[in-house]
């Protein structure tokens, strides 16, 4: 009989119910899976979690993980699955300030201690230089660990916390065995939130400035549970549960896909439940798969969902077509050059026709989602190409297009532009085009912020009550440290190097959040960070969305409150606090057995109480009223904290669509002063049995000093 073959499972156990003679759960873990069969001993566990959530994680076969299943004290067994990883400009176009503000007003962030679940770090990066900063504070209890080119000794006041959690998972990619960072990932979003000041930063002589985190005086720990791009959840548990039991006050990861599972069967939502109930903030990506709706990753409500959206910078590029006309793109070939001579235009598939002869002497152009990545430039400049015009298709304008350091000449065109460019292609036997590169950055002068196509979008696929993502940060061509021995793309064949690099990706979003988060509990300690958000761009109009799909305004799905704004969040005036027995309310609401609760909740005995108006009803800072089973009207309440000193009275002001009528008791609130707690009640009407598409509007209180905006979201179908 063949041998089945051994795979990761995550074990969730109960574990008050430990047997006495047992020393420690560690021992009544390994005693339970060496009972499974002779093949089965202590060397199968690999991972003992006991902070955030309670378990292991071993190396069995499928018919040992159904037997453990059936062991008393196991709550449920799940296969580990493979999840994904999804600056000089953006703290300024936050309106951060190093003389007046957010920044100064908590020091820049010091003392706080912000947890990454990445790639690893680069310790020798002056994004981690530590002069300046004091002593970490005596209860942290986290660690460096030495391992393949990383030592404990490279640790420092800044980077306080470094351990690898790759067992279990294959490292025949080539990553180090250590906390040492290949993927240059995780070092790129740990600088971009907490990165110490480096002044005369670029790459290849773009973006040059000062380079800074959100939080520059903030610690950094970093807890690797990647192998370069790819992260199992097991390892990403580890690294939870380590984190909460060192201490870290802010958590933040960049992984998921597009497969997440429900809440109960989620390990990692799970333990960063278990997180937000030992105090800590979380941050988390929305993901990268945009356009499309339904793409969000990390969507329970405990986490703080970040989508990603453009700086008011771009790095402009022209292409002259024969007939004249003048395109548009961006790109970061670091050559410049006035004007290339008059060259043929080729269209290609991308694919199989890259390596062809004809191809030679001319420039391509190739056409993908969001435009081609370098490692095509790479084949074209192989293949004797001249040039290349990539084009991304999904992308309504310029300003929103992610740029790439292409090692020929390259630009990347919108879909606007790529219009013009097949329109004349079509028009002549002999296209040709011309380049101008002049390494310019151009900066406050674009619309800004965009929602980034790429940027995932909701509803929320779990539960449709939670409105997804929380906010929008910036994502797009974000600059921050990189390992300089990691090649700048993903391509093998790039030799070039550089300590900074220029990415794009909801990873580059939620680090913003996560540095505006650590300045709040820096100034207030006893704060769940209320993250607050504006509506309007750059220009004062209403935030656009750069997907070539969409109607041009930015919904809720798409920038879910809005951009975040350091400055609002440390006097938002009211927030939205939702407490441990809320989240339980919310899981009993969808109608989770004691079972799958006790996973979230260890001794859970039973859903006690009715959470009016079901999932919809949790105090969130959001609305969603559903009119989809035929009711035509809904209440929902909100509970809201002051946390502004004095007293103070708000007045509601509501928008919503004709379709709906809305009716706020009572109409204003009165506060007589800070922590104090009131609550109000909306009756939802709707005007018509189904109105179709979704609709949305806003529930505002506000008075003369501050302004509290919670979007709503109305559908019928």
């Amino acid at each position: 009989m063949p041998r089945q073959p051994r795979s990761a499972y995550i074990v969730h156990t109960d574990h008050l119910t430990k047997p006495s003679h047992f020393a420690t759960h560690g021992h009544w873990y390994t005693s339970m899976v060496a009972s499974l069969s002779p093949a089965t001993n202590s060397s199968c566990v690999f991972y003992v979690y006991d902070t955030a959530i309670h378990g292991f994680a071993a190396e069995l076969t499928h018919g040992e993980a159904r037997r453990l299943s059936n062991t008393p004290g196991v709550a449920v067994v799940h296969k580990d699955r493979l999840v994904h990883l999804h600056t000089t400009r953006s703290p300024g176009f936050l309106g951060l300030d190093r003389d007046f503000g957010i920044w100064p007003d908590t020091n820049f962030g010091d003392g706080v201690i912000i947890g990454f679940v990445d790639s690893g770090i680069w310790p020798e990066s002056a994004s981690f230089d530590d002069t300046g900063l004091g002593s970490v504070r005596p209860s942290w209890k986290g660690r460096c660990v030495d391992g393949e080119r990383f030592n404990a000794s490279m640790c420092n006041d800044k980077l306080v916390g470094a351990r690898s959690f790759t067992a279990g998972m294959s490292l025949a990619t080539d990553d180090f065995l250590s906390p040492r960072d290949k993927a240059g990932h995780g070092t790129h979003v740990a600088s971009t939130a907490a990165g110490s000041e480096v002044p005369d930063t670029g790459l290849f002589g773009f973006a040059r400035g000062t380079s800074r985190g959100v939080a520059p005086r903030a610690r950094v720990a970093m807890y690797k549970a990647c192998v370069l791009h790819d992260c199992s959840t097991a390892a990403i548990v580890a690294a939870i549960d380590a984190a909460v039991k060192d201490g870290v006050d802010i958590l933040s990861l960049s992984v998921g896909g597009l497969d997440d599972p429900d809440f109960y069967k989620d390990a990692m939502s799970i333990a960063l439940f278990g997180a937000v109930r030992a105090g800590l903030f979380v941050a988390c990506s929305a993901g990268n798969f945009g356009p499309r709706e339904f793409t969000l990753s990390n969507v329970a409500p405990w986490i703080t969902t970040v989508g990603a959206a453009t700086v008011d910078r771009v790095f402009p590029v022209s292409i002259t077509l024969g007939n004249g006309q003048v395109l548009t793109g961006q790109s970061l070939y670091a050559h410049t050059t006035n004007r290339t001579e008059m060259i043929r235009l080729l269209p290609s598939n991308c694919s199989n026709d890259l390596g062809s002869d004809r191809i030679r002497g001319k420039i391509v152009m190739c056409a993908r989602d969001f435009g081609v990545y370098p490692s095509y430039g790479v084949a074209v400049k192989k293949a004797g190409g001249s040039g290349l015009v990539s084009v991304s298709p999904l992308d309504r304008r310029m300003d929103g297009l992610m740029v790439q350091p292409f090692t020929l000449p390259a630009v990347t065109v919108s879909a606007r532009e790529a219009d013009r460019l097949s329109a004349y292609i079509d028009s002549v036997p002999d296209p040709v085009a011309s380049f101008c590169f002049t390494g310019r950055m151009v900066t406050g002068e674009n619309r800004a912020p965009v929602v980034a196509s790429f940027s995932s979008r909701g509803p929320n696929h779990i539960v449709r009550e939670i409105l997804k993502p929380d906010v929008i940060a910036p994502g797009a061509n974000i600059i921050a440290a990189w390992p300089v021995e990691s090649p700048l793309t993903q391509s093998r064949s790039d030799a070039r190097r550089s300590s900074f690099n220029i990415v794009s990706g909801t990873s580059m979003p939620y680090p913003h959040v996560a540095g505006v988060a650590e300045l709040l509990k820096h100034k207030h300690r006893d704060w769940t960070p209320a993250v607050t958000a504006a509506t309007l761009d750059s220009h004062g109009r209403g935030i656009s969305d750069n997907s070539r799909t969409s109607s041009g305004v930015a919904t809720p799905m798409a920038a879910g409150a809005g951009h975040v704004r350091p400055q609002l969040a440390l006097d938002p005036g009211l927030v939205y606090d939702a407490v441990e027995q809320d989240y339980v309310d919310f899981l009993c609401a969808l109608k989770y057995s004691a079972a799958q609760l006790s996973m979230f909740m260890p001794g859970f005995a039973g859903c006690t109480r009715t959470l009016p108006g079901g999932a919809a009803g949790l105090n969130y800072p959001s609305l969603v009223v559903d009119f989809s089973n035929g009711t035509g009207v809904r209440v929902l309440k909100r509970t809201v904290t002051k946390v502004s000193e004095g007293p103070e009275t708000y007045t509601v002001r509501v928008v919503a669509p004709d379709q709906v009528a809305v009716a706020v008791t009572p109409r204003t609130l009165q506060f007589e002063k800070q922590n104090e707690k009131k609550s109000y009640k909306v009756v939802f009407r709707s005007k018509k049995t189904a109105v179709g598409s979704t609709q949305f509007g806003h529930i505002v209180w506000e008075n003369d000093g501050h302004q509290v905006r919670n979007p709503v979201e109305f559908r019928w179908t």
